[in-house]
């Protein structure tokens, strides 16, 4: 089975994610979307992260109506600081029988060469490109690779940092998340210190 990974720190998960995963699913030959949730990097402040396992649920909540998107935990068993090479590394062993390949933002793609090992992840894995509002230019040195897929999905521009602001200023963001993580948030009271 050809699987998208798509990493976040999910805090929390929004329709904008949720649009972008079940574009993936439905218009690329990905055929599973995973939802990466990236743990707390213990050697930066916490600030306003849920608990690694309350994102995970709350991804749980978003993506159970969604049969092609899947909640993953993978990272939370692996050595922090992480890096993406390892967690594909880790995969490829535990489940060698799936194809594994990245999803990202356009931002993301001009960076990728300050990745580590990024020359091994692209010899070995797809990675599948949703388009940014972005001032920069793309880094060329991409533009064509063979493993670099452009998608036209719909530009989002929804931010879990705007969402949690607006939650500790008491503004009404439900239309932003699930119905169900909306109603778990407010259930916990999460975001509001």
């Amino acid at each position: 089975m050809k699987i998208g990974l798509y990493f976040g720190t999910f805090n929390p998960i929004h329709i904008g994610h949720l649009i972008i995963a079940n574009h993936m699913a439905e218009h690329s030959d990905l055929e599973q979307i995973w939802m990466v949730v990236t743990p707390h990097n213990p050697l930066k402040q916490k600030q306003t992260l849920l608990d690694d396992y309350q994102r995970l649920h709350l991804v749980r909540l978003a993506s159970e109506d969604y049969p092609k998107i899947k909640p993953s935990d993978i990272e939370f068993k692996l050595p922090q600081p992480n890096y993406t090479v390892n967690t594909l590394a880790h995969l490829m062993e535990k489940s060698p029988q799936h194809e594994f390949s990245l999803i990202m933002g356009e931002d993301n793609l001009k960076s990728l060469h300050k990745w580590k090992n990024y020359e091994y992840i692209l010899e070995h894995h797809d990675i599948y490109i949703y388009p940014r509002v972005s001032e920069e230019t793309e880094n060329q040195q991409f533009k064509n690779h063979p493993r670099i897929h452009m998608i036209d999905a719909p530009i989002v521009e929804i931010s879990s940092t705007v969402i949690r602001d607006n939650i500790k200023n008491n503004k009404n963001i439900r239309p932003l998340l699930p119905h169900k993580v909306w109603e778990y948030v407010v259930h916990n009271n999460f975001y509001k210190k």
